[in-house]
């Protein structure tokens, strides 16, 4: 049996050394990269062959990868890096590597044509500046097998521990049992489905209700499918915390109690920089942070006690954390370089989906073969558009502006005068353009080179003013290059004097305000499709995904996509479902809404007393309510759900829901109480939803939905409707979470009575109305 690796992951393993350092960063992006070497190989003569696909064995070892180029004529094999800055801030020890990439795929050319020498080039381009310093050697055919078999044979032993690893995995996924007694209602179901999708490379919506066990029940059957399909890696993506725990949990339960234990299975936690780094105050270079001062000569170490910890437990952030401290490296770094050798990995949608995302990036790179598992689906969306979004907004650029060093005070105030342009075309405080005008791009861009250059050469010489602006302006060049139809460039002034209802036009004293400029992906399909495509299976699955086709023309699945609605386990009896259709929630009836709400819920619970969930709109509305409920109800225990909850603060408001509490949180429908959030039995009593959840209608949601008319035909359905009856289903679907689970719902306005509405509601539901206390 051979063991596959790259050549970038072969050099990675065996060449890195020395000290981790990103001061010669930002690299360029992954299309900066692609067209940078479209540039760089564009200019070469006609019998100039690009891309090469190469590969050679050591033993049981094969070495696989895509050389840049080769030029017959001249004999010279080319490797291209892109970069932006001073080429000479490049550290040793990244130059090495570089090296030690290109000498391998010279003995794999040498070896594929029969050459006895080659000359090798480093071309490194600067995408800035459109120029290319070029490296080269010549080396003997002998030399460089040589080397070959150096780097091969330092990563042998690594590759016969994973070879044993792999036929380890393999034999207990084989022989894999459901770690349940027995599957749950509709469980089976949705397995069987998973299981289908992952034999037939396919991709699959599963609308599953909530209670049924979905992680287990989608983990499982693609881990039993996993040999078949000669899977590399599973990637179990979520939208929150809450997610990965249960992912975690769920495979820590399945690692101990299968009956064919799979004790081999690797599982890695992955989380944001922000939240791994153990010195957020010092810049990520041996000069500066102890734990990237010799980083890559402890990382072997490190490296081996992970992977011995993850045959016998799970790699989650709080174990990973104690190992790194161990063995004295950055914890973020050891995860990165963790996923090449872990099995599943557990992490946020923006490690796949996002615009740099590691894991699709070295996805590609290593022609990996992945099933991906997409929990709470119905969040991708308004995630996704998030990724491909971008804003600079000139109140912060101002403010960077006036601590930004001498030097680039021409280049920023050229930038401040193409910025003040747009407050001078119109007196609206809302405007779309069908594009970002070219020379506000130029000045930017302009800007972004200007400040790159300062920093490679005064790296810790900027203040966090302009450090913030600086990688908002990469962020949004980036995104620029990817604009189209799917997206809107757009320009909003005054945004403090916002009405609830859309946005105040400028009058002569409102001028010269800031603007936020945009750059706002509306459909993310185009986008986020190529993902899809890139694995071998996706699931998308969670409790709310009707319409089938609203999800899929949003997020670009493909066309042979299949679609199972799961068996609710709940019976109709468990839940009472009340429409009070009397009350009216939109903005102008809201006032005079109130006191009959109010009434409701205290109704509801003195009739039975215990501990309910009341939602509404947004908080204004939800204060509004409050205020009045404490004055006519003091005796009734409520708490609510203030702006901008931490997660300590979020666990104190559930802490309030035990199984003998009794009470009333008052919440915001699609925020963090709505979803995700588990309160079986007495612990939850009822909802009462006061609200359709549409979406707000302002001048950018308008924008929203004239696109999607344009593009798709349905701009109020998706902008609006379905979004909105989206966030009402989740919010009621923590009211019953298991079998034995008794419950009551209010849906609070007059349209709930309507076909459309109810035709959007769980099937197993049975509605009736209100008749009044």
């Amino acid at each position: 049996m051979k063991y596959a690796v790259s050549v970038r992951a072969l050099c990675e393993f065996s060449a890195k050394c020395g000290d981790l350092d990103l001061r010669f960063t930002p690299a360029p992006s992954a299309e900066e990269g692609m067209a940078g070497h479209k540039v760089v190989t564009a200019r070469r003569p006609s019998q100039y062959q690009a891309e090469i696909s190469l590969s050679g064995e050591y033993k049981h070892l094969l070495v696989r990868g895509r050389a840049d180029g080769f030029d017959p004529a001249l004999n010279q094999l080319e490797e291209i890096k892109t970069f932006r800055g001073e080429l000479g801030m490049m550290p040793d020890n990244h130059r090495q590597l570089h090296w030690a990439q290109v000498r391998i795929y010279g003995w794999l050319l040498c070896q594929k044509l029969g050459l006895p020498r080659i000359c090798l080039a480093l071309v490194y381009f600067d995408i800035v500046r459109k120029k290319e310093v070029m490296l080269s050697e010549t080396q003997e055919g002998g030399a460089l097998k040589a080397h070959f078999n150096d780097q091969c044979e330092r990563f042998l032993n690594w590759a016969e521990q994973e070879l044993i690893h792999r036929a380890g995995c393999n034999e207990a996924l084989i022989h894999l049992t459901f770690p349940h007694g027995s599957f749950r209602t509709g469980q089976r179901q949705l397995a069987e489905a998973v299981y289908k999708a992952a034999v037939l490379g396919r991709c699959l919506i599963a609308q599953a209700p909530t209670g049924i066990g979905k992680t287990i029940g989608t983990l499982f059957p693609l881990l039993k499918a996993w040999p078949g399909q000669k899977l590399d890696k599973v990637f179990f993506l979520t939208a929150k915390t809450s997610g990965r725990r249960l992912a975690l949990d769920a495979l820590r339960f399945m690692k101990r109690n299968c009956a064919q234990p799979t004790v081999g299975l690797r599982v890695l936690e992955l989380v944001a920089r922000e939240k791994a780094c153990e010195h957020p105050d010092k810049a990520c270079h041996g000069a500066s942070c102890p734990l990237a001062n010799g980083f890559y000569d402890r990382l072997p170490q490190a490296r081996s006690a992970a992977l011995a910890l993850a045959g016998t437990d799970v790699l989650d952030k709080d174990a990973l954390r104690a190992l790194a401290r161990e063995h004295r490296v950055c914890p973020y770094y050891l995860s990165q370089d963790l996923i090449q050798w872990s099995d599943v990995i557990v992490g946020d949608y923006n490690h796949y989906f996002d615009l740099g995302a590691i894991l699709y990036g070295l996805t590609v790179a290593n022609q990996w073969t992945v099933g991906v598992l997409v929990d709470e689906a119905h969040n991708l969306i308004g995630r996704a558009r998030k990724m491909y979004t971008a804003e600079l907004d000139q109140a912060h650029f101002q403010s960077a502006r006036r601590s930004a060093p001498v030097q680039l005070g021409k280049v920023l105030a050229r930038l401040s005068r193409c910025w003040n342009a747009f407050s001078k075309e119109s007196a609206e405080a809302y405007r779309v353009y069908s594009a970002v005008p070219d020379s506000f791009l130029a000045a930017l861009q302009q800007a972004v080179n200007a400040i790159t250059e300062y920093l490679t050469e005064n790296p810790d010489g900027i203040d966090g003013e302009l450090q913030r602006f600086y990688f908002d302006s990469l962020r949004f060049t980036r995104i620029c290059e990817t604009f189209d139809e799917h997206s809107l460039f757009d320009v909003t002034a005054d945004v403090k004097n916002k009405k609830a209802g859309g946005v105040k036009k400028r009058t002569s004293r409102t001028r010269s305000v800031p603007v936020v400029l945009c750059l706002r992906n509306v459909i993310p399909a185009p986008l986020i499709a190529p993902r899809f495509a890139v694995a071998q299976s996706t699931v998308l699955f969670s409790a709310t995904l009707s319409p089938y086709r609203f999800y899929s023309d949003m997020v670009g699945l493909p066309q042979n996509t299949g679609w199972v609605d799961v068996e609710s386990p709940f019976k109709p009896e468990q839940l009472l479902v009340k429409v009070v259709s009397n009350i009216s929630t939109r903005y102008r009836h809201r006032e005079a809404s109130i006191p009959p709400i109010v009434d409701l819920i205290s109704w509801q619970y003195l009739q039975k007393p215990g501990n309910y969930l009341a939602f509404f709109s947004s908080f204004d509305y939800l204060q509004r309510v409050t205020l009045q409920f404490r004055s006519s109800h003091p005796s009734i225990p409520i708490w609510e759900q203030r702006p901008g909850m931490d997660e300590i603060e979020q666990d104190v408001f559930l802490a309030r829901f035990t199984a003998t509490s009794q009470g009333i949180g008052f919440a915001v429908l699609g925020g963090s109480f709505a979803e995700g959030v588990d309160l079986p039995g007495s612990r939850l009593s009822g909802a009462f939803i006061a609200t359709l959840g549409l979406p707000q209608v302002n001048p950018v949601n308008e924008q929203l939905r004239r696109r999607m008319d344009t593009m798709l035909n349905a701009g109020y359905d998706y902008t609006y409707f379905f979004p909105g009856m989206q966030k009402v289903v989740q919010a009621a679907g923590r009211v019953i979470r298991t079998q034995s689970d008794r419950g009551i719902i209010y849906l609070i306005d007059d349209r709930f009575a309507r076909p459309d509405v109810r035709r959007l509601l769980p099937g197993w539901w049975k509605t009736e109305r209100f008749q009044g206390a």
